[in-house]
């Protein structure tokens, strides 16, 4: 007589409070779904940690549509047992200005710590009661418009840590350095302005004393007016994460500055100073050469450990920045290369970090020049004096993105014949070369070539990532 198998519900079995947790992983309306199953089932809803009201889910198609549907789950925050804390809430269509603020009213008084509010559609956000008291995460995204009174002592958010601002028009330059100023223990600053239908909303200023991390991408290639000046005042300052085209002005309180990552974008394709002819006219390259100027910025990171770059950013210092100044704290340097640009500044970064200690690069094809000095062997040039790889103090070389093509062999011979204080080299040879015979012998070939370059260092070891 065969065993007679029977089904077992495993999961309803669980604690209320695991499978709270269980369908907080789960999308909203899907997890909503799942009081139907049964009575013990009916009230686990509330237990959710967060809710995700998006109207590109089938909520927005449900029988009591998506505002009805908004409205019936965020009454979950009434209840005493609610343990949500994060909210992501976003509109794709007009529901009416006033039910739009009641919702973000009832998040902001239910002591949720971590909210999304995102819109595609045009809302006005009444700043006088866009306050929280326990908000600790905040992203405001999309067609956006705060305006209006500010809050009582203008603190909109006094215990929020971390803010994200993308694609949101202020009312005024004022507005927004008030928003900021109106979170008193901010910790990181996240602002989006990509080039898109409508004019940039970022002023060019952030000021605040409490901030830690700050992450701008600001790309208006149609708005060279707005580029004029750039101002931080954030003495507390220790991460900086920078992307947009080059400003005629920067100026900066940012003495803590640990670490930085710059992706400076010029407006037209820059030309050296020997090639450059006498017509021009508007925003042309020769306009700016003239007016945009990147020595205020790279002064104003001259005291980091930590220096990223990205292979724009190495042109747009070498043809915008006057003066070099010396990278005296500088341990780690790391910079992307692009076949279309050259490694002009390498050899002044290099020499003008003295205590520099890592080395990473990102590809090794770069645009052929005769300024990039000895720091490769674009073109082979009677050099005077040492050469600045020779001078330097990197114990450690990171090369990623490695094919083994000859000139990426010769370039890493130059590194090796050069680097005295060389001590670990480590190579990501590109793709995987290892799927198949072929595939295994490209990349011993590869591999092997490289261990019988000659090395200056004799403590010098490669490894292989």
């Amino acid at each position: 007589m065969h065993a007679q198998r029977v089904a077992r519900d495993l999961i309803s079995g669980l604690p209320d409070e695991v499978l709270g947790k269980i369908l907080s992983f789960l999308p909203t309306h899907h997890a909503a779904t799942t009081s139907v199953l049964s009575k013990s089932w009916r009230n686990l809803l509330p237990l959710v940690d967060k809710l995700e009201l998006t109207e590109d889910h089938p909520s927005g198609r449900c029988s009591l549509g998506f505002p009805g549907f908004v409205e019936k789950t965020l009454t979950l925050l009434d209840r005493p047992c609610s343990v949500i804390k994060k909210v992501h809430l976003n509109c794709d269509h007009l529901h009416g200005e006033s039910r739009f603020y009641s919702w973000i009213r009832t998040v902001l008084e239910r002591g949720v710590l971590d909210f999304h509010l995102e819109s595609s559609r045009m809302y006005r956000v009444e700043t006088e009661f866009f306050t929280s008291n326990t908000l600790v995460e905040l992203t405001i995204s999309g067609a956006l418009y705060p305006e209006g009174e500010l809050p009582p002592e203008g603190l909109f958010f006094p215990a929020l840590k971390r803010l994200s601002i993308v694609l949101v028009a202020f009312a005024d330059c004022d507005m927004y350095d008030d928003f900021v100023l109106g979170c008193p223990v901010l910790e990181e600053l996240i602002l989006y302005y990509a080039d898109d239908d409508q004019p940039p909303g970022w002023n060019g200023n952030v000021s605040s004393p409490s901030i830690k991390r700050l992450t701008i991408s600001h790309d208006y290639p149609d708005y060279p007016e707005t580029h004029i000046y750039i101002w931080f005042d954030t003495p507390s300052l220790v991460y900086l994460d920078y992307s947009g085209h080059v400003a005629r002005r920067y100026t900066a309180e940012m003495g803590s500055l640990e670490e930085a990552r710059l992706n400076l974008l010029p407006w037209e394709q820059l030309i050296d100073s020997d090639e450059e002819d006498d017509d021009f006219d508007g925003y042309g390259p020769r306009w700016e050469k003239r007016s945009k100027d990147a020595t205020g910025l790279v002064a104003m990171i001259s005291n980091v450990k930590t220096l990223h770059l990205s292979s724009d950013s190495l042109e747009v210092i070498h043809s915008l920045c006057k003066v070099m100044p010396a990278f005296q704290n500088l341990l780690k340097l790391s910079f992307e290369s692009d076949k279309e640009r050259g490694w002009q500044v390498v050899p002044l970064l290099l020499n003008s970090s003295p205590n520099l200690e890592t080395l990473v690069i990102k590809g090794l094809v770069h645009k052929v020049t005769s300024r990039c000095g000895d720091a490769c062997l674009c073109i082979r040039k009677k050099t005077k004096g040492e050469c600045c790889l020779s001078t330097c103090q990197v114990k450690v070389l990171k090369i990623i993105g490695y094919r083994g093509t000859c000139r990426e062999q010769k370039q890493m011979s130059h590194f090796l014949a050069n680097l005295k204080c060389l001590e670990t080299v480590k190579v990501r040879v590109e793709g995987d070369h290892r799927e198949d015979n072929h595939a295994n012998n490209t990349y011993q070939r590869i591999t092997n070539a490289l261990m019988k370059l000659p090395r200056v260092s004799s403590n010098c070891r490669i490894h292989f990532l």
